[in-house]
């Protein structure tokens, strides 16, 4: 293959990839508790024959943008955001631990709390089981409060209370399911600091408009790989019937 139509692939491919990840980003704007991945071409030198100075731009992922995204009032008893640093510790559908931001809780018909994703939210000695009730509130240490069905306001009682970690972004790794693992795969430990508020969530980090922009960047420069190609495909014809007329 003549070599600058593979480069001219290469750079399509790789465009291709990196608009994929934007546009997933793109997608989960309004998603409660997203962070945007990020990513970044690299330079990776060319292997095989040639000058040593040849080199591809490959599109690779550099982790998770850990910064905060803004808060919403919802006035909803099951709604929480994370205040400062910190992450909701629940269980994945693997049973291994995980973390998020996503602070939209719910209750099965079973009486277990849930993320908005069916994840089980995790408390000091694993799922949080929740009675039924006739009032519910969420403390800011996390601690899950209840009116038990048929008693009055004052016999309000604790049932648990969520695990709430920050073990440091450096540890942390997006996993497939969506939810942030240790790096290790270990787990991490409760930290008393890292506080709730009800009522509230949090919302993606994601900038919309910045976004956009990104994505109608990387689709010019897709265009331009392909009419690299096509460039390269005609030079490569032409140089062929050339040969055919000597």
């Amino acid at each position: 293959m003549d070599r600058s139509l593979y480069v001219a692939m290469t750079g399509a491919t790789q465009m291709m990839r990196e608009q994929s990840e934007v546009a997933h980003n793109l997608a989960n704007a309004d998603t409660v508790g997203f962070k945007a991945q990020l990513s970044a071409f690299q330079p990776l030198p060319v292997q095989g024959p040639g000058m040593p100075t040849r080199i591809n731009g490959v599109a690779q992922g550099l982790g998770v943008d850990m910064r905060e995204g803004g808060q919403v009032e919802t006035g909803r008893d099951l709604d929480v955001a994370v205040q400062g640093q910190g992450w909701i510790a629940v269980q994945g559908a693997d049973g291994s631990e995980g973390y998020t931001r996503a602070g939209e809780l719910r209750l099965t018909p079973d009486g277990l709390l849930t993320d908005s994703r069916g994840n089980l939210v995790l408390g000091d000695g694993g799922p949080i089981s929740i009675p039924q009730s006739t009032q519910m509130n969420i403390g800011a240490d996390g601690t899950v409060s209840v009116v038990p069905m048929g008693q009055s306001p004052e016999t309000i009682a604790a049932v648990g209370r969520i695990k709430l970690v920050n073990p440091g972004a450096g540890r942390l790794a997006l996993g497939s399911d969506g939810l942030m693992h240790l790096s290790d795969g270990g787990t991490a430990d409760a930290d008393p600091a890292v506080t709730l508020k009800s009522g509230v969530l949090e919302s993606s980090n994601v900038n919309p408009s910045q976004t956009l922009v990104q994505m109608i960047q990387l689709s010019r420069q897709y265009e331009l790989q392909i009419r690299s190609i096509h460039s390269a495909d005609e030079n490569a014809q032409s140089a062929s019937r050339l040969l055919q007329m000597t």
